[in-house]
């Protein structure tokens, strides 16, 4: 039988049957927890898998199926270790918020990378656009000119004034798409706003810090009326990327790989080599400082998972 995943809790899955409909509880074989590997999770939601039925209706995952693409974020406990978010995605949305909780630069570059590095089409969403004063709103429009400059696509949005949801709907329908950003950051709130009877639980943002509480715990697929589905995972503070070289890294930040090719050396790693092209348009500010700041950090974890 085929199936498909569409939740994750970490100790079990479920499992949805793709010809009937029906969804059941499923556990995996031990021979998946055997597989090497540096994830932490054998399954993840949006995986395509073959399942069995033993007593009590009770699905047992036999194979899983090469996945087209995955996000991961680094484990939680095991620095070392990557735990994959969501497999098979057609789009990912990255929730960029300004304020309440602020977003950094770095941790939307690292996204931008990881879906570079594993081939998903991004789409980065400026959300809470009611709550800016004119400058904030005018910053908002500063960085997603930068970003439109390197080829990234964007849209300012609100779940509560519908600023661009039917934008948004047309671009997510009939595909799976994944909502990604900080706890707080409206994931849960958006997809409530295009599908209110799912009801899903929202998160308050701490008056102290000014970050959100976490309101969801696993990653778990929903399916649109209008056709699609999205995964709503847990809010992520880190994205990762394993087995990657360092000579990769620049492939995945698209307007230094596009620069570099006028540098003097044709294997520049852009870091103090003479002739670089890359820093000379730092300098001059035709590269953005933040995103190379996240290359050179990415080039250093490179380095120290590659000497583990």
């Amino acid at each position: 039988m085929k199936g498909l995943i569409t939740k994750s809790t970490g100790s079990w899955y479920q499992v949805l049957d793709q010809e009937t409909g029906r969804f059941y509880e499923a556990r995996i074989r031990g021979k998946f927890k055997l597989l090497k590997s540096r994830l932490t999770n054998p399954l993840a939601v949006g995986d395509h898998v073959e399942f069995s039925l033993e007593v009590d209706d009770v699905a047992w995952i036999t194979r899983i199926e090469p996945r087209k693409n995955y996000l991961i974020r680094k484990s939680v406990n095991l620095s070392k270790e990557a735990h994959i978010i969501a497999s098979n995605i057609d789009i990912a949305c990255f929730i960029f918020t300004l304020k309440h909780p602020e977003t950094s630069l770095g941790f939307l570059d690292r996204f931008l990378a990881c879906c570079e590095a594993y081939s998903i089409k991004p789409l980065i969403l400026f959300n809470k656009m009611d709550v800016l004063n004119e400058d904030e709103i005018e910053l908002v429009h500063d960085i997603e000119a930068v970003y439109k400059e390197i080829g990234y696509n964007s849209l300012e949005i609100s779940s509560y004034s519908k600023l661009n949801l039917e934008n948004l709907k047309e671009l997510v329908k009939d595909k799976v798409s994944v909502f990604f950003g900080h706890s707080g950051s409206g994931k849960s709130t958006l997809v409530n706003a295009f599908q209110p009877n799912l009801d899903l639980k929202t998160s308050e943002i701490s008056g102290t810090h000014l970050k959100g509480k976490h309101t969801t715990t696993f990653a778990q697929m929903h399916f649109w009326d209008f056709g699609g589905s999205v995964i709503d995972t847990p809010g992520v503070r880190e994205f990762a990327m394993i087995d990657v070289e360092k000579e990769e890294i620049q492939h995945y930040f698209p307007e230094i790989f596009r620069k570099g090719r006028d540098c003097r050396f044709h294997n520049c790693m852009h870091i103090n080599e003479p002739k670089c092209a890359v820093i000379e348009a730092i300098e001059v500010g035709e590269i953005e400082e933040t995103r190379y700041f996240t290359y050179l950090k990415l080039m250093e974890e490179a380095e120290e998972n590659g000497n583990k």
